[in-house]
């Protein structure tokens, strides 16, 4: 199935990929468990250390339900382990149609929960400085989880308050005084949330950065914004909430208290309801289921979906010192190759919860009714006519190309043949997982005449025996 960690534990996937390190996923042989590992080789990246201490510490401070579980750490040589929770709902920003966003219903929950979490930091002394849809996992339940706290750090001790000065997060979600530095810690995450608002509701970011050389922010500064998008498609109620958290001053930013009370997080909505006075808001539709300057770089990227969890032993205290054969670059680096590996079918209905483990339900695959050899060549047809550079390795297409902010943006093809059935699977690898999107969907339009109409992209995966 994998690679064997420790006794009854194996590496199964490489779940993703960052400037130190990577994250594997960890499945226990006989119960099925599963946590997420963070292993970052200190050989390679000496100048690591210092950060990954500091993620460790601030993990242990923290346990709210809205904060991705902590397990604990394990340094083995110059391996360094951390041991988290796995998210099996995956990424928040896989459930934001681009260009469109999500309903106010399914917004307005992750941002209570949201706000939740961040509230929680804060009274921790704990600023997180790079909240995005990336960063913000979603648990079996599709309830919101707080991870990556690679560039967080603490910023009050015994009640005493100290300024920030590191230049860090993500160009457009970061808040701009921390493009002139000093700034204040709680206000930047409020204004990454406001941010996250606008993305979740309209499947758009306002702008690049929040600069005054950028278009966008200097209209929306100067109040030019409401007809422009994505703040038409906002309505009224949400575009008040938005446009208190998204002030240039952080003194008169809204407070977390502010925004608790705020009448659009308190209002009713119900799956019927539509936005009103906002005429620019297109349908949208229900689904169920980098910038850093003086930071050396993140740890990792957030985890993406895949298995559920349970109850996990503490895995930290299991690992041997034998770690010769974790690396092994004839493994499944990702669970659908995973998926080839093992016995695979297809079915509407599970056979039996204890023995088999949902994959869970995304929007970036689908199935088509080509050959493996077709579907490759077709791919790599279209991605060349599109000027994206690419290479493929093992049935894995790997694309490279530039996005609108002229960020580089890197995602993956995987064509997996699966007895007969033909499953194109894309995953982000790094750049805005909007971006990504869009790029997937303008793919999936292209390719509409040989995608299996209604084919079940729910797999199931049989542990082998």
């Amino acid at each position: 199935m994998g690679t064997d960690f420790v006794e009854d534990w194996t590496i199964v996937s490489t779940l993703g990929e960052g400037a130190f390190g990577e994250v594997k996923l960890l499945v226990n042989k006989t119960t099925s468990d599963a946590v997420a590992m963070k292993m970052i080789d200190l050989e390679k990246h000496p100048k690591a250390s210092e950060n990954v201490q500091k993620e460790i510490c601030i993990h242990r401070m923290l346990n709210d339900p809205s904060i991705i579980r902590y397990y604990g750490q394990r340094k083995e040589g110059h391996k360094e382990y951390i041991f988290l929770e796995y998210a099996a709902g995956g990424e928040l920003f896989d459930r934001i149609e681009p260009d469109v966003g999500m309903p106010e219903l399914i917004a307005q929950k992750y941002m209570r929960q949201l706000m939740s979490g961040v509230e929680y930091l804060h009274k921790k002394g704990v600023c997180h400085r790079d909240l995005k849809p990336e960063n913000l996992l979603l648990d079996a339940n599709d309830n919101l989880k707080i991870t990556d706290f690679g560039m967080a750090t603490i910023f009050r001790v015994r009640g005493k308050e100290r300024p920030l000065e590191t230049r860090c997060g993500t160009l457009p979600y970061v808040a701009p005084e921390v493009l002139k530095r000093p700034y204040r810690a709680q206000p930047v995450d409020i204004w990454s949330c406001g941010i996250i608002l606008v993305a979740m509701l309209t499947g758009e970011l306002p702008w690049d950065k929040p600069a005054l050389d950028c278009p966008e922010y200097h209209k929306f500064r100067e109040e030019q914004f409401p007809s422009f998008s994505p703040w038409n498609k906002i309505g009224n109620m949400a575009l008040s909430l938005i446009y208190s958290i998204l002030k240039a001053e952080p003194e008169k930013r809204a407070t977390l208290d502010q925004i608790h009370k705020n009448r659009w997080m308190c209002h009713t909505f119900t799956s019927n309801d539509e936005k009103t006075n906002c005429p620019g808001s297109p349908k949208r539709k229900c689904y169920g289921a980098g910038f850093i300057d003086d930071v050396d770089g993140k740890i990792c990227q957030s985890q993406p979906e895949s298995l559920r969890v349970s109850n996990i032993n503490d895995v930290a205290t299991a690992v041997t010192h034998n770690t010769n054969d974790i690396i092994s670059f004839s493994q499944p680096t990702h669970l659908d190759d995973l998926l080839l590996s093992t016995q695979l079918h297809f079915t509407q209905s599970p056979v039996n919860q204890n023995h088999y483990q949902k994959l869970v339900k995304r929007m970036t695959r689908f199935f088509v009714n080509t050959n493996w050899e077709t579907t490759v060549q077709q791919l790599c047809d279209y991605f060349d006519k599109q000027s994206f550079k690419w290479s493929i390795n093992s049935g894995m297409v790997t694309i490279t190309t530039m996005d609108c902010r002229n960020m580089q943006l890197v995602f993956k093809a995987h064509v997996l043949d699966m007895d007969g059935h033909i499953l194109v699977d894309f995953r982000l690898s790094k750049g805005c997982g909007l971006e990504f999107k869009r790029r997937f969907v303008k793919i999936k339009q292209h390719f509409q005449n040989i995608i299996v109409k209604g084919a079940i992209d729910t797999l199931w995966l049989v542990p082998t025996k």
